[in-house]
């Protein structure tokens, strides 16, 4: 069921047509059933695509950008492109692998964002964080099967946020402990602190999920929601279509959302995800 329910959006955009369908069908009762279920749905799903009001932050902005490489596949030259097209700040990276850092490297992302921060594992279970800004390195997100970096960013003007880059174990396969390990990664991250702090990457989670939403309850705002972009899919079989919404940048509730994005990226089944925000005052 933790699977199935990233397409509740799906879901809610059919309901409508079955009710009608089982109307025309004159099967009262279930017709009913399903408008009543379509109507549900909707009162949940659609405030995703309306902007919400934004706290009144004074501070820097901060341009954070997180994409899943799959497995090191994704085309170098598109990320790094993409990081110099919106202009970010910090570059979240999951399933990294040495062979993508080579590569990333050679297209140019270190001349854009000197400072790192990585942890590889070989295989998918690779993580990093980019900055053009200094990062100093602070210790992991709770031991997981993935690496999950932590670090603080400091901003020109005297001004730091702490960042973490986050990828729990998805909940699957069924017969599998999946889905427990993926509802003990997702319940030990940190709220924020005393610094603003920003969770991007994979969570493998929808909105949909109450575990999830017990993680914006820590203090977070889901920065896609915020800014009305919420039912833009990042995450497809193969790439070639994205179907459900699990890549996320999460911002301290202190933090104004500017703006939010999803871009395609050439070999890997995930899209980058975008957001500009602004930072509380000092």
């Amino acid at each position: 069921m933790a699977p199935l329910l990233s397409f509740t959006p799906q879901a809610a955009a059919v309901a409508p047509a079955v009710a009608l369908a089982l109307g025309l069908g004159r099967r009262k009762g279930p017709a009913a059933t399903a408008a009543l279920a379509a109507a549900a749905l909707t009162v949940v799903v659609r405030p995703r695509a309306a902007r919400r009001r934004q706290p009144a932050a004074s501070g820097p902005t901060l341009r954070v950008l997180t994409v899943n490489l799959l497995c090191g596949r994704a085309d170098a030259e598109v990320v790094v492109a993409l990081v110099r097209r919106t202009g970010a700040d910090v570059l979240f990276l999951q399933e990294l692998t040495e062979d993508a850092v080579n590569r990333l490297k050679k297209a140019g992302l270190s001349d854009l964002m000197p400072q790192e921060v990585t942890e590889l594992r070989g295989g998918p279970r690779g993580s990093g964080i980019y900055s053009r800004f200094p990062l100093s390195e602070r210790p992991p997100l709770a031991p997981v099967h993935a690496a999950q970096p932590t670090a603080v960013l400091e901003l020109p003007g005297g001004n730091a946020v702490e960042v973490g880059c986050v990828h729990p174990h998805p909940p699957k396969p069924p017969w599998s402990r999946g889905v427990a390990r993926w509802r003990r990664e997702l319940a030990v991250l940190p709220p924020p602190g005393e610094l603003p702090l920003v969770l991007a990457g994979d969570f493998n989670a929808t909105l949909d999920h109450a575990l999830f939403r017990s993680v914006l309850r820590l203090g977070y705002a889901d920065a896609a929601l915020q800014a009305g972009n919420a039912l833009a899919p990042t995450w497809g079989p193969a790439g070639r279509l994205a179907l459900i919404t699990i890549d996320h940048v999460l911002v301290d509730r202190r933090c104004a959302v500017l703006a939010s994005s999803v871009h395609a990226v050439p070999g890997s089944d995930h899209r980058a995800v975008f957001a500009e925000v602004r930072l509380p005052g000092q």
